[in-house]
C-alpha cells in the first residue's frame, strides 16, 4: 500500500464538514457537524430506529491468489469537548493533579483572546494485522479496538502571570471492532467484506441528544484498504465478465474507489463521500477548506471579505481555522488567480445518430 498516493485524498475526507464558512462557532451550521461517516453507539442507533448508523460496510472484489496479502487501515475523529472555566478566586500556580475551582463559562476573555466552548477532534486510526485473502474465506477476522477516556488541563494566564481561567477537553472512552470476510467465487477472484461497528458502552435517557452522542461516535470514518500481490477491481468500471458479482457487493454507508497512481490496482479508499476512482486534489489549492462543496476561488474571496470581529473569532476558535485564515491572507495574487479554472483537457463529444 503505498500511503503517500492517497494520504491527501483521505485528509480531506476526514476533515470534510469539520467547519463551514463563515467558520466561526457562532453560525448556526456550526453548530450542529460531522455529518458524514459518523457511526454512533449502538444504543443510540436502536433509539433513533436506526436513522443514525452504528455500522459501516464495504465490500468490493480482489483478484489473487494463495500469496495475496491484505492490509486495512480504519481512520476517524474522536470529538473532543473543549470546555472554559473561570476560576474563583485566580491562583498562582497550576500543578497537575490540584483540584481548582471555577465556574464553566460560554466566553473568556484573558489577556487579550476570547477563549470559548468548542467540540475539537483527534485523528485515530485502527491497522488490522496484515491478513491473506484466501484464509479470510474459512476463517474471518475481528479486531476489536478501544480508546481510553482523557482529560486534559490548561490554564490561561493574565499578562501579569495570574490564572484567571482553564481550558477543560475532554474524550469519552471508544470502543468498536473491525471484521473482514471474504467468499471465493471462482479461481483467483474473492468478494471482500470490511464491516465497522461502533461498540462503545453508551446510555440513552430521555434528555440524550444527538450532541451527547457525537462524543461517543467515530466521525468521518474510512477505511484504507491495500492488496500485494493482487489486484482490487474498479466499483465502477468493473470487467463486463464480473459487472453482476460487482452489482452484488453491499456497500453500506460508504463506497470503495481505486486510488493512486491511475492505472494500479493495489490500493482503495472507502469513503462515506462518493468519489471516482483516482481522485485527486487540485494542485493549484493551497490547502483545506474543510467544505468540497464549494469552490477553493469562493470560500477564499469569502474569509477575505469577512470583518475583523469575524475574523478575530474565527482565529480564535480553533488551531485549524487559525491557520486556514494566515494562510488565505497571505496568499499571493499568483496563486489566487490560479483558482480562477484551469482547462485539464478535452475530449470530443460523441455525435448522435440520426
Amino acid at each position: 500500500m503505498n500511503l503517500a498516493t492517497v494520504d491527501k485524498i483521505a485528509k480531506a475526507v476526514l476533515y470534510e464538514g469539520y467547519m463551514l464558512y463563515p467558520y466561526r462557532p457562532s453560525s448556526v451550521k456550526n453548530q450542529q457537524r460531522w455529518n458524514f461517516g459518523v457511526l454512533c453507539p449502538q444504543s443510540y442507533s436502536d433509539a433513533q430506529d436506526g436513522s443514525e448508523a452504528s455500522t459501516m460496510q464495504t465490500e468490493c472484489l480482489v483478484e489473487g491468489g494463495a500469496r495475496t496479502s491484505l492490509e486495512i487501515r480504519m481512520r476517524f475523529l474522536q470529538l473532543i469537548a473543549r470546555s472554559v472555566g473561570e476560576l474563583t478566586p485566580p491562583a498562582a500556580e497550576f500543578i497537575p493533579g490540584d483540584i481548582l475551582e471555577f465556574r464553566l463559562a460560554e466566553k473568556l476573555a484573558v489577556n487579550g483572546r476570547v477563549y470559548q466552548a468548542w467540540q475539537e477532534a483527534v485523528e485515530r486510526e485502527v491497522i488490522v494485522p496484515v491478513c491473506e485473502v484466501e484464509a479470510l474465506v474459512n476463517n474471518p477476522i475481528v479486531h476489536a479496538f478501544t480508546f481510553p477516556a482523557e482529560e486534559q488541563l490548561e490554564p490561561l494566564r493574565e499578562s501579569g502571570g495570574q490564572i484567571v481561567g482553564i481550558l477543560v477537553r475532554e474524550a469519552n472512552a471508544l470502543s468498536g471492532e473491525v471484521e473482514v470476510a471474504a467468499s471465493q467465487h471462482e479461481k483467483g477472484l474473492f468478494k471482500l467484506s470490511v464491516r465497522i461497528r461502533n461498540t462503545t458502552p453508551f446510555t440513552v435517557t430521555s434528555e440524550t441528544n444527538r450532541k451527547d452522542a457525537l462524543l461517543s461516535s467515530l466521525a468521518s470514518s474510512h477505511t484504507v484498504l491495500g492488496v500485494e500481490d493482487g489486484e482490487f477491481v474498479s466499483s465502477l468500471a468493473p470487467p463486463e465478465r464480473v459487472s453482476d458479482l460487482v452489482s452484488s457487493c453491499k456497500n453500506v454507508g460508504t463506497w470503495p474507489v481505486l486510488v493512486g497512481e491511475e492505472g494500479r490496482r493495489d490500493t482503495m479508499l472507502s469513503s462515506p463521500i462518493i468519489l471516482y476512482d483516482y481522485p485527486q486534489i487540485a494542485p493549484e489549492s493551497a490547502g483545506d477548506l474543510f467544505d468540497g462543496t464549494e469552490i477553493d476561488e469562493i470560500l477564499s474571496l469569502r474569509i477575505m471579505t469577512l470583518t475583523d470581529d469575524e475574523k478575530l473569532e474565527m482565529r480564535q476558535s480553533d488551531e485549524r481555522a487559525r491557520q486556514m485564515l494566515e494562510r488565505t491572507e497571505t496568499m499571493p495574487v499568483e496563486q489566487l488567480m490560479k483558482l480562477h479554472g484551469v482547462l485539464r483537457g478535452l475530449r470530443p463529444l460523441k455525435e448522435e445518430t440520426p
